[in-house]
């Protein structure tokens, strides 16, 4: 399956799910305290749905005090066509579908605007509370699987490479950064990136010997963008070696390392690529380490500048460390990595009004692109519980149309003893929805712009 084509499908199986955990927390507290749920629907469907289905109620069902009571199959269950979220319909409520009629009917003991504002305000916040503890569950099993595998920086003797805005601030490629604030940098730490690039101040070490101090501005954060902060440097260790191939003719073999491209240093991967591009389909030499000896050996790259092999895993080459936990013992440690995920995001989030902020925010795209292009169980399910972490804590914003904006006049109820006139409740929803709508096309936009550029 095409790369693109693959990003797509983890990027709607992974929205699908936590859309269906959001929701659901909304209906099971809504239903707990006897709301009717008039529809809950995966995607919305405007027009028409791609999947319904309406459970047959025989007989009315009543509670001790001799009224209707709302039950599981008053709900219509169903899958949209556009896939842009999801959906309960909660009888009593004003919400998205501006259902004015049912609002001008006397309320009924089982609608939302019977019930305590208590009660709707641990509805309205169930969406969220569910995201959140389904990142934290995420998090947990991917301890309980994988553990916690890690390279020891010190241990990555040919240091980091950095993304463009890192080098701009004075960051370079091979550096081993060693502390951040004069605190120690342990990749053990799950935030270590994070933490490194807020710092004021991370001092590195360069060409193995010299200590360097680099000033971080306050705007780094917004100036990474998408394009990240800093990875392992990958040095070049055959793996396999391709038949036939550029690599095979010159005599390269599995365990060799390749250090050179004619005179061009290639100590890592990143510079080895480019240096090859250099020499498509030109005869040159290639300097590899081989048991202690270093050889030169002809070799003619492909037209796509390729010599033929496999490259061998980093955690391979360099001695890892890794930390394996039972099955009670990865609850804390999700417990921790959810908060830390949850802390840094809404940290980052302040970058977004600066002006390198506002330009690197994207849509879908820009979400899609954060997957790989190989579906990858790991990955998949740690940029998962991401979002559904980011999720959680848009969703609280209090902006009207958001769980946010119904619990701030909830609150605002709460606290004056009396609730907000239907139509200011009605004008904010509708001023929330145009303002979500505006965010939505900007995002998107902007992904499509940066698509058409590059």
């Amino acid at each position: 399956m095409e790369p693109f084509l693959m990003k797509a499908l983890q990027l709607i199986v992974a929205l699908a799910f936590l859309v269906i955990i959001h929701e659901f927390g909304h209906y099971i507290i809504a239903r707990y305290f006897g709301i009717k749920v008039e529809k809950f629907y995966l995607f919305f469907n405007p027009w028409f749905s791609l999947a319904k289905w309406k459970p047959k109620k025989e007989k009315p069902v009543f509670d001790k005090n001799g009224n209707e009571r709302a039950t599981w199959r008053d709900t219509e269950y169903g899958i949209g066509w556009l896939p842009l979220g999801g959906y309960v319909k909660i009888a009593g409520m004003i919400d998205e579908s501006m259902d004015k009629e049912q609002m001008k009917q006397p309320a009924k003991p089982w609608e939302f605007r019977s019930k305590p504002a208590w009660q709707r305000l641990l509805v309205m916040i169930g969406g969220v509370v569910f995201n959140f503890i389904l990142a934290i569950l995420i998090y947990a099993g991917i301890t309980f699987c994988w553990g916690d595998k890690y390279i020891p920086l010190q241990n990555a003797t040919e240091g980091m490479d950095f993304s463009p805005a890192a080098l701009q601030v004075g960051f370079r490629n091979g550096d081993i950064p060693l502390t951040a604030d004069g605190k120690a940098i342990d990749a053990a730490n799950d935030d270590f990136l994070f933490t490194t690039a807020t710092a004021n101040e991370v001092k590195v070490l360069r060409n193995r010997k010299d200590t360097v101090t680099i000033a971080i501005p306050t705007d780094f954060i917004a100036r990474l963008g998408k394009e990240g902060f800093m990875t392992y440097r990958q040095p070049v260790v055959v793996e396999k070696i391709q038949g036939g191939s550029p690599a095979s003719e010159a005599g390269i073999i599995e365990g060799d390392r390749i250090v050179a491209v004619d005179t061009i240093s290639t100590r890592a991967y990143s510079e080895l690529t480019e240096a090859l591009q250099k020499y498509a389909e030109k005869p040159t030499t290639v300097t590899i380490e081989r048991n202690g000896n270093t050889l030169r050996l002809p070799v003619t790259p492909t037209q796509g500048g390729k010599l033929g092999f496999q490259l061998k895993k980093i955690t391979d080459i360099y001695p890892t460390v890794t930390v394996s936990y039972g099955f009670w013992e990865s609850f804390p440690k999700g417990v921790k990595k959810g908060t830390t995920i949850l802390t840094n995001y809404v940290t980052s989030l302040k970058q977004v009004f600066t002006k390198d902020g506002a330009s690197s925010i994207g849509g879908f795209g820009a979400i899609g692109d954060m997957f790989p292009g190989k579906w990858n169980w790991l990955m998949f399910w740690e940029i998962t519980a991401f979002l559904s972490v980011a999720l959680a804590f848009m969703n609280i914003l209090p902006i009207p149309a958001l769980d946010g904006g119904h619990v701030l006049f909830l609150l605002y109820e709460i606290i004056f003893r009396r609730q907000a006139p239907e139509k200011v409740l009605e004008y904010a929803q509708v001023a929330g929805m145009c303002l979500l709508l505006t965010l939505l096309l900007y995002a998107n936009g902007a992904d499509l712009v940066r698509a058409i550029l590059n």
